[in-house]
């Protein structure tokens, strides 16, 4: 790895603040203690990782390299490892700047506070929020339990965020400045849209128009007039992140689409979430059971305060029992809402197979006359890496989230557009962006709903932890890139398909663009459709969210690749493109 030149002074909020015991700097010194140590007995250079031979090299703090009565392979195991470490180690922590709605209100209305006790509409018990935050400060297990909650509902696995892991680069080296040593060149946890903001209020916008299309399909959207709609309110919206046409307009093709390259071409959906496939021998169609249409929820002021608290509204999800494919919002979050986090791409692993897609040129075994991968640069690898990145990236995500930014879940933002168009907006410190206020999407919400609020696809809304950045974001930037490590991405998937408007069936897909799509480009659309499927469909994550979360767990992986690197005993290098188009190159040579 290369050191990591400075990161620029940061003049934004940052976390943790001055009031915090438990802080990142608690982290940073960590990692200094590490590298410190390491340095101060002896640095791991390629030397003793060529030899694995020295005798008894104190490390500090008792530890110490096995002499040469060790075995070979575990005093080489043992070097390898902590070189690596070492490495890891001399990474600088950046910025880690919050959007500073957590300092600029204080009654925490812009700040995640769902589950914890509420007194009112936007409103968290600032008891609870001061114990809640105690708890984020120590890091102690025992404050987490006397967090004073609005119902039965807990919240979601904080504590995994304060997770070490034993490869890769630590979450805290992650932040707002890029990581060259992880081969990333722009910011990769920037902070979140403030609540007042344009950025902000756009996208509030963006999720009300998608709860209106929820039971639109995405092949009908270019003939829809709520579709045409969105794109022309879009297109006037300056802040707006979502892809654009050749002159500036989002077109309703573009509607919910990301923008990375391959993205806006061929149908909406990736065809590694439509191609039928097998699991050995077991033949998995893609069809899946989604939800009924038209059955939203948390669209009146008893049951979203009831949500917030916690409590158990009795309200499920309806079942449509007969299987489709995913063919627009409602599916896709019906999809996600049970996913195992890595499914989607650990299916579309077993697509690229069923598609024969070429491996990687890279991979040392092309060019072998009497070998080929199996434990390594084979199959069970290919599989097992995919579902090991995937728990990697989402502690990590989950530090940024919990410890750091604390964003606030859109239905939250929902509820602040709604006591401020019904008169109630005095009894709030913070205030949204007037592009919100005034936007088409509100007033055909409630023209279908009769209030303001943000309507949810779930009866529950989101679940119960931040929302920045985004778990199924930072997964899916994770498994992509391990999948465009073991598979050649410039392959051209043949004979593309799209599902029928009612999901029933596929059809083959004729546009023009046809011969155009890669499984790169397929790989980078499947990360933003589960991951918005997850998120601005159902309306529990907003789109930056995901954006920054795909970076985050492409860093990652790129990071865990790095420290396998050394594992393998074949020599090789390996290059794909990132999601921003570059190349990065994994070698051990």
């Amino acid at each position: 790895m290369n050191e990591k030149n400075a990161v620029p002074n940061i003049t934004e909020t940052e976390k943790p603040s001055d009031s915090n015991a438990f802080k990142v700097s608690s982290r940073r010194k960590f990692l200094g203690q590490v590298g410190a140590a390491l340095a101060g007995g002896a640095v791991l250079g390629k030397g003793l990782l060529a030899s694995a031979e020295s005798s008894n090299i104190a490390l500090g703090d008792g530890i110490r390299v096995p002499g040469r009565g060790s075995d070979p392979r575990v005093r080489r195991c043992f070097a390898i490892r902590l070189a690596t470490a070492n490495d890891e180690a001399r990474i600088p922590v950046p910025p880690q700047t919050t959007n500073g709605d957590e300092q600029r209100y204080r009654d925490k209305c812009g700040t995640y506070s769902k589950g914890i006790l509420q007194n009112g509409i936007g409103l968290v018990n600032l008891h609870a929020f001061q114990t809640f935050k105690r708890a984020l400060n120590s890091g102690d297990p025992a404050d987490f339990e006397n967090i004073p909650m609005g119902g039965t509902r807990r919240l979601n696995g904080p504590q995994g965020g304060l997770a070490v892991g034993l490869e890769g680069s630590d979450a805290v080296q992650f932040g707002n400045a890029p990581c060259p040593d992880n081969q990333e060149d722009g910011v990769i946890v920037p902070p979140a849209p403030a609540l007042a903001s344009a950025a902000y209020g756009t996208e509030l916008v963006e999720m009300y128009w998608a709860s209106l299309l929820r039971d639109v399909a995405f092949t009908d959207y270019i003939s829809n007039a709520t579709a045409a709609a969105a794109a022309q309110e879009l297109s006037g919206m300056p802040s707006y992140a979502g892809p654009r046409d050749g002159n500036g307009n989002v077109t309703p093709a573009l509607l919910f689409r990301g923008g990375y390259p391959g993205e806006t071409i061929g149908p909406h959906l990736s065809q590694l979430c439509l191609i039928p496939t097998f699991l050995g021998a077991q033949e998995l169609s893609q069809q899946m059971i989604t939800y009924t249409a038209g059955i939203d929820y948390m669209t009146d002021a008893a049951t979203f305060q009831q949500v917030q608290n916690g409590i158990d509204t009795g309200l499920r999800n309806q079942v449509d029992p007969q299987p489709r494919y995913l063919n627009n919002g409602r599916a896709l979050g019906a999809y996600t809402h049970l996913d195992v986090l890595y499914q989607a791409y650990f299916t579309a692993y077993l697509v690229l197979n069923t598609l024969r897609v070429p491996l990687n040129p890279g991979n040392p075994y092309l060019s072998s006359r009497t070998q080929n991968g199996f434990g390594t640069f084979g199959q069970p690898d290919f599989a097992a890496m995919v579902a090991a990145v995937a728990a990697f990236a989402l502690n990590g995500v989950w530090y940024h989230k919990w410890y750091v930014h604390l964003r606030q879940r859109p239905e939250s933002g929902g509820a602040i557009v709604r006591q401020i168009l019904t008169g109630h907006g005095g009894t709030l410190d913070g205030r949204v962006n007037d592009n919100v206020l005034n936007s088409t999407a509100v007033q055909r919400s409630f023209t279908r709903y009769g209030d303001y609020f943000l309507s949810q696809a779930f009866p529950e809304g989101s679940p119960t932890h931040p929302a920045y950045p985004t778990g199924h974001g930072a997964v899916a930037g994770a498994c992509i890139t391990i999948l465009k490590f073991f598979f050649d991405g410039d392959f051209v998937i043949p004979d593309p398909v799209v599902p029928s408007s009612d999901g029933l069936s596929l059809e083959p897909y004729t546009g023009g663009d046809a011969g155009q799509i890669t499984v790169n480009g397929e790989l980078n659309k499947l990360a933003h459709n589960i991951s918005f499927g997850h998120g601005i469909h159902p309306g529990i994550h907003w789109r930056s969210d995901t954006d920054s979360s795909i970076q985050l767990g492409e860093a990652l992986a790129i990071s865990v690749l790095q420290d396998r690197a050394r594992t393998y005993n074949e020599r090789f290098t390996v290059r794909f493109t990132k999601i921003d188009g570059t190349t990065a190159t994994i070698s051990n040579q």
